[in-house]
């Protein structure tokens, strides 16, 4: 942290932090950037700063999608669109730590890392496996779009479809439909963290690029994971 506002409370300038800036701000891939501090969570010195910029948005998502508005409980079937994606992977490793039966989806080269991250079923998308995933309690979406579509009619009755693609024009017959943003959170980031430190959290790190190369790291060729943009070497 290279300095504080007027009368910020709770962390010092030079203290290591992570965090995720308000959706509706752009400018956050920058040398420097301005962040409210009840958005920051110190970061431990244990963790690197490329794991710690795979947890914040991808984290809190997953986290705010599976319970927040999803309201999973153990022993509930959740599908997780994306397994092997930077929002997806984590979201599989959070429902099975819940109890939660997971069944994962992505493509056919996703499936061996999707089985190491914890999913009981994996079904290919390209394959069009969608079918075979039976009823479950919960749809999380990363996709949106006929798979999102196909997904509500998957759902059991009073379950839930909750997506981060679009505002869904399809509702599960005697179910819920939720679209929803990211929204920060410092509690939810320490919890974060602290399960990545005890080693029941693992991020899923892709490319790592540096700040020059931005507009290429998200123009080409997916690869598994979240996409890290270095500012500086060696953080």
């Amino acid at each position: 942290m290279a300095g504080l506002g007027y009368g910020t409370t709770g962390l010092t300038v030079g203290q290591r932090v992570f965090g995720l800036t308000d959706w509706s701000r752009d400018g956050s891939l920058a040398e420097f950037t301005a962040v409210e501090a009840r958005n920051l969570a110190p970061l431990p010195a244990d963790l690197d700063h490329t794991v710690a910029a795979a947890l914040p948005i991808s984290g809190l998502t997953a986290w705010q999608g599976l319970f927040d508005h999803g309201g999973l409980r153990p022993g509930q079937t959740v599908l997780v669109h994306g397994a092997a994606g930077g929002v997806g992977s984590i979201a599989v490793q959070l429902a099975r730590a819940a109890g939660a039966r997971v069944i994962g989806t992505g493509r056919a080269g996703d499936r061996d890392l999707a089985g190491d991250l914890g999913v009981h079923t994996f079904l290919d998308l390209g394959a069009g496996e969608l079918g075979q995933a039976g009823e479950v309690d919960l749809v999380f979406d990363v996709i949106g779009g006929e798979v999102l579509q196909r997904s509500t009619e998957l759902v059991r009755a009073g379950g839930t479809v909750v997506t981060i693609a679009a505002p869904p024009t399809a509702h599960p017959k005697d179910g819920r439909a939720i679209f929803f943003v990211v929204e920060p959170d410092r509690a939810r980031l320490a919890d974060l963290a602290e399960r990545v430190r005890s080693g029941r959290l693992r991020p899923v790190v892709g490319a790592v690029r540096p700040l020059s190369e931005t507009a290429a790291a998200f123009a080409g060729r997916r690869v598994p994971g979240k996409t890290i943009i270095e500012v500086t070497a060696g953080e």
